[in-house]
């Protein structure tokens, strides 16, 4: 058995250290109101007790901890009073990341974390071991996992009938190119042409001897598939918006109301804010307010985009096998892999500005995908030229070109209606205001009204669905638009919804649930406010070809994906 790196020690025990100082000084004080011989004045001296236990406990939890890669599990053995001990098998294992903080990295060290199938948290973590043990840990792991998955393969194949296999071989002959290409390296500008050398550029250059992606996983050879070039960075960091960031502008001022209050009094001053608060006038205030919201929104700007440049800078993706590979982080470096096989659907992102550009993103979703993920989002490709996107997304699943439906024209009147009560409220609001308030002119809220048939319009014009052969495709949003390549075989349910107003206009909408994980911000994809009929059939057709996809992907044991998905395409840039 192995333990963690000796500087560990000093870190559980100053945790547990931190934490245990306050037991007995909330001890003495709770004696204290109910006792009169002990005086709440003797938590102070308490308070070193509590901190020696705690620092004892953590060293003793250092010395309980222990790891160790046995031939069929990685065992973890926790705990101080109540032990723990933990088998876990290398065909359950899904991922194994690598984090590294500012911390670590001056002293050498990383946090391992090891995701299980079917889990959302984290099934082990050992933190701080050295750089190198993680590399180690982290290469046998999924050497071991990768031995199990072809074990498992080979075994289905001895269980296949000869007929199916003389098939398998025909079709692999008469398609010899298709082997070629998952066999070999490919260029990432998605020509896929060997003839043609790679640009001498950011993407071409050879990966770090020490990064895990160029590590290589036990015999499984590694190829780059996309490299983050530092103009995209900028892009993506200047046009994205991370609403993390403004809550932590709000957490701030929570924290600091006072000071930020001053700040922002001298800020205003010069454009005619109030010279201090408690005098000016209703003018003064409204001026204050304006200043305060815009300072509000480049803060949050900045911080937005620093945090976004950090997380993804030197972002590399590559494949081993059937996993993806990916490394990324400034300050935090993370490394780990995304499983193929727990890949649930695919989305296109662009933003306006984006769209602009013609930028787009990739993510993929998986079903109880690690920690560093954006609860079972984790991007494949953050930013690129939106013709690359197109293809890259046609190559991992295979998709026709979509040909959307839109909504019937109904549903844009609907959206009208809903965005005028909207707007109707804010009035409202506005008018109250100005009787609680020296304010006035509460009509001038009414321009509210001017963005309602541009806000319906770009509603309805972003909404669209395509039925295909294989794969179930959905398209909504205006501010953020996401693109979602649903496999059949990933579907789990498709359920019709209907609100009291859709029914009186004969709309529906459709959800379909997959087994990725959802957060706040990722909803279920679903096609909204179609007519009635038009989602009976659709509900129809995708579970019967719900049923198809399962019995042949059963026949076949194939993945549905394609991991190698830089290769040419034919197809159209036409899917968004």
């Amino acid at each position: 058995m192995n333990r963690l790196h000796p500087l560990s020690a000093a870190t559980y025990g100053l945790q547990y250290g931190l934490i245990w100082l306050w037991i007995p000084m909330a001890l003495v004080l709770l004696l204290g109101a109910l006792v009169d011989s002990i005086s709440p004045a003797w938590s102070p001296l308490a308070a070193p007790l509590g901190f020696v236990i705690g620092v004892a406990y953590g060293v003793a939890y250092y010395y309980r901890f222990e790891y160790a890669i046995t031939p069929d599990t990685f065992d973890v053995s926790s705990g101080v009073f109540a032990r723990r001990s933990r088998e876990i098998p290398y065909g359950r294992i899904q991922n194994v990341d690598v984090r590294q903080g500012v911390f670590q990295r001056l002293f050498g060290l990383a946090t391992l974390s090891i995701e299980t199938a079917g889990g959302g948290a984290t099934e082990a973590t050992l933190n701080f071991v050295s750089e190198s043990e993680a590399t180690r840990l982290q290469t046998q792991i999924r050497r071991r996992t990768a031995e199990v998955k072809n074990r498992r393969g080979r075994r289905r194949e001895q269980e296949s009938s000869p007929d199916d296999q003389s098939e398998s071989v025909a079709d692999r002959s008469e398609h010899p190119n298709d082997a070629e290409r998952t066999s070999s390296d490919q260029t990432i500008d998605g020509t896929g042409d060997p003839g043609v050398p790679e640009p001498t550029s950011n993407r071409s250059r050879e990966l770090d001897p020490e990064s895990p992606l160029a590590s290589g996983v036990g015999r499984r050879r590694q190829h780059r598939l996309f490299d983050l070039e530092a103009k995209e960075l900028l892009l993506y960091s200047f046009t994205s918006f991370r609403p993390a960031a403004a809550a932590a502008v709000l957490g701030l001022f929570f924290i600091a109301t006072d000071t930020f209050l001053e700040l922002l009094v001298v800020v205003a001053q010069p454009v005619g804010g109030p010279e201090s608060l408690g005098e000016g006038t209703t003018t003064d205030y409204g001026i204050l307010t304006l200043v305060s919201i815009a300072n509000g929104v480049v803060i949050a700007y900045v911080l937005s985009v620093a945090y976004t440049f950090a997380t993804y800078y030197d972002f590399q993706l590559g494949r081993a096998d059937d996993d993806f590979v990916y490394e990324r982080g400034l300050l935090q470096r993370y490394s780990g892999s995304i499983p193929v096989e727990k890949v649930q659907s695919v989305t296109v992102t662009a933003n306006p500005i984006q769209r602009a550009i013609e930028y787009a993103g990739l993510w993929v979703e998986t079903a109880g995908y690690g920690p560093d993920s954006n609860g079972g989002s984790q991007s494949a490709v953050p930013l690129a030229k939106l013709g690359r996107v197109h293809r890259f997304t046609e190559n991992l699943t295979g998709v026709e070109t979509p040909k959307f439906q839109r909504p019937p024209p109904i549903a844009r009147r609907r959206y009208l209606v809903r965005y005028s009560l909207v707007a109707t409220v804010v009035v409202a609001i506005s008018f109250g205001i100005t009787q609680v308030t020296g304010l006035e002119r509460w009509y001038l809220a009414a321009v509210v009204f001017a963005g309602v048939p541009p806000a319906a319009h770009l509603k309805y014009v972003n909404l669209g669905y395509y039925v295909g052969e294989d794969h179930l495709v959905v398209r909504r949003g205006f501010w953020q638009r996401r693109t979602t390549v649903i496999p059949y075989y990933r579907i789990q349910t498709v359920s019709t919804r209907r609100s009291i107003f859709q029914r009186r206009l004969g709309l529906a909408s459709l959800v379909i649930d997959t087994a990725s994980s959802r957060t706040l911000f990722w909803t279920t994809p679903t096609i909204y406010d179609v007519d009635l009929e038009d989602a009976r059939d659709a509900h129809g057709t995708g579970r019967k070809r719900l049923q198809s996809a399962l019995r042949q992907r059963a026949r076949d044991d194939d993945l549905g994906l394609d991991v190698d998905f830089t290769a040419s395409s034919k197809r159209s840039d036409d899917f968004i």
